[in-house]
């Protein structure tokens, strides 16, 4: 393990089942690896979208009020913290929620000095609510924290398994990225991350970002023990 503590951001599809709701083995499985990654003495702070539950303002949801349909997603997020909390605790390892939103009988607001006491004290913490604004993705919030707490690295957990040279669902001929900076990733218009979050890492200087399929949870594992797994960016 060669980072300190990592920002580590879930897809919420990816803990879904056939993308949708929640696949407690999958779940279950990831909590497993965030425990002997934290064991082997790497801090982990835990961002998870909200795609399992609510997808925007897209399909059925299209023409919703856009800031409610974004506060809808924002909850979602915290449910799924919800779950992945108690399948670490069930565990034994203990990871504080914090969010975004102020809904105290659930956690405890974000505050940077309680996250970072946290994560230095349990060696785990849970964000959520994303940063409590709509317009603003899962993205934008796991890039500031990892900025905010100082992460050496930040890992894009995915549905799919890398960056391609175009979006490998449409395109057949597309194909897969192993190594880019921010800089010529942001030029090509690559679709890594939201472009504000994106931005933010490249212009602070996040040290590392990985982004790679969870297709098998141990792959978290795999990305930090430094195999050539997915799409390393860098400044």
């Amino acid at each position: 393990m060669k980072y300190k503590r990592i920002m580590l951001k879930l897809s919420g599809e990816a803990l879904g089942e056939s993308g949708w709701l929640f696949d407690h083995a999958q779940i279950q499985q990831v909590a497993r690896v965030i425990k002997q990654v934290v064991d082997l003495g790497t801090q982990v702070g835990i961002v998870i979208g909200g795609g399992n539950l609510w997808r925007g303002r897209s399909g059925a949801a299209k023409g919703m009020d856009a800031v409610r349909a974004d506060q809808m997603g924002m909850l979602g997020t915290l449910m799924n913290c919800l779950v992945m909390q108690d399948a670490l605790q069930r565990l034994g390892q203990k990871a504080r929620m914090f969010s975004a939103l102020h809904v105290p009988d659930i956690c405890a607001n974000y505050r940077r000095d309680l996250a970072d006491e946290a994560l230095s004290r349990d060696g785990a913490a849970l964000f959520g609510g994303g940063l409590g604004n709509p317009f603003f993705t899962t993205d934008t919030a796991v890039s500031l924290r990892a900025l905010e707490l100082g992460a050496q690295a930040l890992l894009l957990a995915k549905n799919v398994d890398g960056v391609y040279t175009a979006d490998p669902k449409l395109d057949s001929g597309a194909t897969l990225i192993k190594d880019i900076s921010y800089g010529e990733a942001i030029d090509r218009g690559l679709k890594v991350m939201d472009m504000s979050a994106f931005l933010m890492c490249k212009e602070q200087g996040l040290p590392h970002m990985h982004v790679f399929g969870l297709d098998q949870a141990d792959n978290i594992l795999r990305v930090l023990r430094g195999e050539d797994l997915g799409t390393t960016l860098h400044p």
